[in-house]
């Protein structure tokens, strides 16, 4: 690891910010699906999985407790520099609002980093990555990425865990990480729809058919394709009525029984109203349907697990969102970064054994691909 800089900040209610120079909203910003969290012993470090630094950022509630870990991450003067900081800081915000104020002659403090333990970081970033895949890892039918076994993906955790005792707390590790951010307290295709008739009643007149994507934080994993082509619909006439009919692939690797408390529900939004439907599972697709109260020439559709991401009225997406169009954008870069890793960890030359070295999951996905 090449030395670098760190710029280390004081927040209220005690906690400190330790930023790489150059990336400055690191902290201030909820994790989503580029976010690669891991949570140690006084804080939490957070890496983006698309920008490949070895240097995280790192979120720190209990300084004393954190000293050995800064000291082997980023080195000495670091260590030293974050228990004398000065208050202050920028402005942390939680969404889009401010919650603490910088006074004019409070600034941050940037320190040169000289990693002690280059070995740790190397493998608190793997596990990072390994908790990051267990979460948000794109598999999908649609596009070819195969899914990772769940097994090896508990094995790659177990291991890289063992190996990052100096950072993180034992068996505490091996539960998904919290988000770590400053909040306000400061703590398809063919598959889909390419038969249309398929889904269509028959004697039906299709008035409107479309596919997109879902926000991957409103589902848990394991139970969505996570192509932007896996969610379906058609808006058909039949009888006097409308109806709208919903097809969304599922997860390659869905398990034969889910429960009630997991399935995915669509919400339609006809421009006039939303309406929810839960839906089932049909095979390797969930699908549902339900009359409209009022005609429509066309819908949109939102997946979602009751319950689970963030709350739909205080986080709103609309297909004509810019947000909605960077927010799909961000899925394809991840999309992209998987299939890489899977070519990487099919590549018997690579030998990597750095922080980008491919998971025990990633080397038998890339593996059994042929089959997939």
């Amino acid at each position: 690891m090449t030395n670098s800089a760190v710029t280390i900040h004081r927040y209220p209610d005690g906690l400190r910010g330790i930023v790489p120079v150059g990336d400055p909203a690191a902290l201030h910003a909820a994790p989503g699906p580029d976010s690669m969290v891991l949570e140690v012993v006084g804080g939490h470090l957070i890496w983006s999985v698309l920008a490949g630094q070895e240097l995280p950022a790192a979120l720190i509630d209990d300084v004393d407790a954190a000293q050995e870990w800064v000291w082997a991450l980023y080195g000495e003067s670091v260590a030293l520099a974050l228990d004398s900081v000065r208050p202050g800081g920028p402005v942390a915000t939680a969404g889009d609002q401010p919650v603490s104020a910088v006074a004019a002659d409070e600034r941050p403090v940037d320190v040169a980093t000289a990693p002690v333990l280059e070995s740790q970081a190397v493998s608190a970033r793997r596990l990072a990555y390994a908790h990051w895949a267990s979460r948000w890892w794109p598999a999908s039918t649609l596009d070819g990425i195969a899914d990772l076994d769940p097994a090896l993906l508990d094995r790659d955790i177990a291991l890289l865990t063992d190996e990052c005792e100096l950072l993180v707390d034992g068996a505490d590790a091996l539960a998904p990480p919290a988000p770590a951010y400053l909040e306000t307290s400061l703590r398809a295709s063919d598959y889909a729809l390419a038969a249309g008739d398929e889904i269509r009643p028959v004697g039906t007149l299709v008035l409107a058919r479309g596919t997109g994507g879902w926000d991957w934080r409103r589902c848990p994993p394991g139970l969505v394709d996570a192509s932007e082509s896996a969610v379906s619909w058609q808006l058909v006439r039949d009888a006097g009525a409308t109806s709208v009919a919903i097809a969304v692939a599922a997860h390659p690797g869905l398990p034969d029984a889910v429960p009630a408390h997991l399935r995915p529900w669509a919400t339609v939004d006809t421009g006039r109203g939303e309406l929810d439907t839960e839906l089932r599972a049909a095979d390797d697709t969930w699908i549902g349907e339900f009359v409209l109260s009022a005609p429509a020439s066309a819908v949109r559709v939102a997946i979602h697990v009751p319950g689970f991401g963030p709350d739909p009225e205080a986080d709103p997406a609309s297909a004509d969102d810019p947000a909605a169009d960077t927010a799909a954008a961000l899925r394809r870069q991840i999309r992209d970064f998987a299939a890489a890793r899977l070519r990487t960890a099919a590549d018997p030359t690579a030998g990597d054994s750095g922080p980008l070295a491919p998971l025990l999951a990633e080397i038998a996905a890339a593996a059994a691909d042929s089959d997939f």
